[in-house]
Parts: C-alpha cells; structure tokens; sequence
C-alpha cells in the first residue's frame, strides 16, 4: 500500500551477532511482530579492503561531502526532467528510473550492491568515490550546459509568443492584418491601424471621417477584435496624419505606430517555426538524456550511501568487518515507534550513547553536526525529491 509508505528509506547497520544472518531475522523479527513498522530488504555490501583507521576517518569526511553534492545533482537533474515536461509533471515519474529506466527509485534500493562493485578497486584507500565524484561532476556540467542551451531556445520562443499574444496595443499584428487592408505604394495617400475600444465603436463609426480633413469616406473596416477592442484601418492623405492621430486621442482611439512590411513579418514567422521546430527536436534527445544521468546519479548516490555505511560500521563496530546493512522502507504512521523498536533493539551497542549526546565531543566518524545519532549506523535515503506533484 503506497499511500501508507514513506518515500523515505533508512539505510542502517548493525553488527553480527552470532552471524549476520541472525542479525537480519532479529531486526525483521521486531518490526514486524508491531504490525509491520516497516519493509525491510537486506542491503548486502560486498567486503571491502579496510585501510588505517585515519585513513577511514578521513574518507568519513569525505564521503558526507560527497554524499551531499551526488544528492544535489540527483535533485537537479529530476528537477530539470520536470522542469522540461512542463504540462505532463504526472510523466516525472515514469521517467525517473534507476538502473538504466528498468526499475522504480524504490526498487533499485534493494537491489543487490555488488554489480556496480565490479567496476571498483576492492581498496577503500583507493576508492571508488574519486570515480563516483568524476561521473557525477561530468553530469552536473553537462546538465549545465544542455539546460542552458534548451533554456535559451524556450525563452526566445517565449517571447515572439508573447509578442503574438497580448494587448491590441502591443502585439504583434503579423498573423492579423492581410496585404489588402492596405493603401500601399502611394504618393499622397496612407493607411493608418487604430485601436477603438468597443464601448466607442459607434462615435468611431460616427466620427472617423470627420476627425481631420482629407479622410477617406467609408474607408474603415474592423479587421480583428479581442475582449475589449477592435483593430480598424483607416486612409487619409499623409499631410493630415498628424491631425487625426491628435484628435483620435480625445475620443480615446488610439493609432498605432505600424508599417506594413512583408518582408519583415514573414521573417517573424519563420523566426518563430524555426524555434518552435528546435524545440521539438532537442525535446526527445534533452529527456533521453535526462533519464539515462538521473539514473547514473541515483545509482552514484546509493553507493555513496553503502561506502558510507561500510566505513562508519567498521569505524563503530570495529574488526574484524562483522555487521548486517538493512534497508527499512518506515510506515507513515508508526515512524516513532519504528525508531524506539530499533533504540530497544541496539542500545546495548553503546552505552556512552547518552554521554556522546551531552558532551558532543568529537569521536571520529561520528558527524554530529550533520545528523542525528543513534546507537546504530543511520543514513536516511530520502526519495521526497522525486515527488512532482
């Protein structure tokens, strides 16, 4: 039942007890004896070299920066996927699959970690997150770039739409007045587009031809309305224009300053095609990509999350490496109950838990600063920021 299931993992760890085995079925055993707390998969991370102890608390460090740049790229690129979707927000998620688009966020998460090992060295001095680090920078520049090209594209386009929307007073007028409307290629005589708004349609019936001399009789048409008024056209000789442009205001006519220009506004639509069938094109490719780097990313982010684990484990735990990584998906309601099963569970694990929580003193491996403790290894996946609502 989805509705009742956090889009939040906890991604935990404790040590082995008898066997690792034993450790699983004793937490397994405890959530779900209160009526299902939580899912719970194994999370099985394959035996790591382990290095000094300095050298893991440095790479502790190094991994929480790590952890929080790869989540912020993941954020970005599902962002961006929504971002580009824009009417279809309820495809985000069909789109934002891990493991090359076969399988949900939700379920990659119990998927088995030693696949995307094989490509690592087994060291953990040597480790595999200078390669993580390289993957998922290139992705976040690369998502700069495209971003910024489609972005470009779509704002242009944007505003020759704008231009085409609007106001009679401001808009374009290429997809509206035709070539015949037009007294065009003479001397003496001129056609002049006025805006009348439609509550004074009658006196601009009444008094057009009598708003300067020289007008010609029966000249005006309405050649497009919007809500509040009507585009007419209107010839008279040139030398009176500026004339009937000064009294048409009195009556709230307003002209507007307009040439009639082929060459230009075909230019217009052509500029907009242009753009409309770019955007079209990169569409396919830009989501393409989009799906296959969130999926890179979201990957790149459990491991950064199982290497985290590894490390503060045998940083907690100690050696030889004996514990149990298990992923627990929480039930909405009973998340406070989960966290004082799994406090009962694993509080013998440290006793000095309560005075670690006073003296906040530094212990190595221990990021207080950045996140709660408890008496186990804690990292929470939170999945809310692939909610597109």
């Amino acid at each position: 039942d989805q509705d009742t299931k956090m889009t939040e993992f906890w991604l935990i760890s404790a040590p082995g007890e008898k066997t690792c085995q034993q450790t699983w079925e004793k937490l397994h055993a405890a959530t779900t004896r209160h009526n299902n707390l939580s899912t719970n998969s194994k999370f099985n991370i394959p035996d790591l070299k382990v290095g000094t102890l300095d050298v893991l608390v440095g790479l502790s460090d190094e991994l929480a920066k790590l952890d929080a740049f790869v989540e912020g790229v993941v954020k970005k690129v599902a962002q961006y996927m929504a971002d580009v979707l824009e009417d279809s927000k309820d495809k985000v998620q069909e789109n934002l699959l891990a493991n090359g688009g076969k399988m949900l966020p939700m379920i990659y998460l119990n998927f088995d970690m030693k696949t995307p090992f094989k490509n690592y060295s087994r060291f953990l001095d040597t480790v595999p997150f200078h390669f993580i680090l390289k993957g998922v920078n290139q992705i976040d520049n690369d998502l700069k770039a495209r971003a910024s090209a489609y972005n470009n594209l779509k704002g242009n386009l944007q505003n020759l739409e704008r231009k085409n929307a609007g106001s009679l007073l401001t808009r374009s007028l290429a997809d509206i007045v035709k070539k015949e409307d037009f007294v065009l290629d003479s001397e003496y005589l001129v056609t002049l587009l006025v805006i009348v708004p439609k509550s004074n349609y009658n006196d601009w019936v009444k008094q057009y031809e009598t708003l300067a001399e020289m007008v010609v009789p029966r000249s005006s048409n309405v050649l497009f309305e919007d809500q509040d008024s009507y585009l007419c056209n209107v010839t008279l000789f040139r030398k009176a224009v500026d004339d009937f442009k000064h009294k048409a205001r009195e009556y709230k006519f307003m002209v507007r300053d307009f040439q009639y220009n082929e060459e230009e506004m075909k230019a217009d639509k052509e500029e907009m095609n242009r753009l409309s069938t770019d955007k079209k094109k990169q569409f396919g490719p830009l989501v393409r990509w989009l799906k296959v780097n969130f999926s890179e990313a979201f990957i790149a982010w459990i491991h950064v999350k199982a290497l985290r684990v590894f490390v503060e484990s045998v940083l907690r735990y100690g050696l030889p490496v004996n514990f149990q990584a298990m992923l627990l998906q929480p039930n909405k309601k009973t998340m406070k109950k989960l966290r004082e099963v799994l406090y009962d569970l694993y509080k013998h694990l440290d006793s000095s838990a309560a005075a670690i929580i006073d003296a906040t003193m530094d212990i190595p491996g221990l990021n207080l600063s950045q996140q709660e403790y408890y008496p186990y290894v804690y990292y929470k996946i939170d999945c809310n920021l692939l909610e597109f609502k």
